[in-house]
């Protein structure tokens, strides 16, 4: 398991379109993904889970990710989060 805290840095932050994306990019990996954020942790792999979030540009959350594509998932959610 792998863990990171990852700054939102998307304009307007995870409004429904963008979220549909993350959830895409995680649904690509095997492994399990979550988003914590303010004691609450979703499904990456859920749109209605990630919408219940929020999240807002500038706020900061922790991705976790388990499974034999863990590391990748990771770097994937990360750089999209990040704006890359």
């Amino acid at each position: 398991m792998v863990k990171k805290s990852v700054k939102v840095q998307l304009d307007g932050g995870l409004e429904a379109r963008p979220v549909a994306v993350l959830v895409q990019v995680a649904s690509q990996f095997d492994s399990a993904v979550y988003v914590e954020s303010e004691g609450r942790k979703v499904n990456a792999k859920s749109i209605m889970g990630m919408m219940t979030l929020g999240l807002a540009a500038g706020d900061h959350v922790t991705v976790e990710v388990e499974g034999q594509d863990e590391h990748l998932a990771l770097e994937s959610i990360e750089k999209y989060l990040s704006g890359k």
